[in-house]
């Protein structure tokens, strides 16, 4: 099965709206699992951020286990599920894993995860010397791992948890 290679664009000031358009789509047919928040999260949430053009979107659930039942509701509505870290989250992509337009996140509100993605969205959001510390990292990992996104994203995560670390 062909996956979805690591391709790096410029920012795109529409990634707010797409976001915001799935946000009200996302509302509409798995509303009643909803709990706390829904965020953009990701590269594109950061305006100037090179970023894979994948709107990610962090939706706020009770619990893992109550809102299992979203999963088939997605499913049947546009998203590939993939039990990618199930124990922290529902994981999913749009349309397809070979094609990517979304990643969706079904995450207990304020759970760590919860609050670790957001802490950085927001650190990169207002520090332009680590978001430019982490475009250049992105771009480097983009040209090593090109047709391995599993790496690529494991090799950004030493970055992630040292600014995180630094902030506290």
């Amino acid at each position: 099965m062909k996956r979805a290679p690591v391709e790096l664009v410029e920012y795109d000031p529409e990634w707010p709206d797409k976001f915001e358009a799935e946000r009200a789509f996302l509302m509409q047919i798995i509303g009643q699992w909803f709990y706390g928040s829904i965020e953009h999260v990701g590269s594109t949430a950061i305006p100037g951020l090179l970023a894979k053009p994948v709107i990610d979107i962090m939706f706020g659930v009770k619990s893992l286990n109550e809102s299992r039942p979203a999963i088939d509701v997605l499913v049947n509505n546009g998203y590939e599920y993939w039990p990618y870290k199930a124990e922290v989250m529902h994981w999913f992509c749009k349309p397809s894993d070979a094609f990517r337009t979304h990643h969706l996140h079904l995450i207990p509100f304020q759970s760590p995860l919860w609050n670790e993605r957001i802490q950085f969205r927001d650190l990169l959001i207002t520090n332009q010397k680590i978001a430019k510390e982490y475009s250049d990292l992105k771009r480097e990992l983009a040209a090593r791992y090109k047709e391995d996104r599993e790496t690529y994203t494991q090799m950004k995560w030493p970055f992630i948890q040292r600014v995180l670390e630094d902030e506290k």
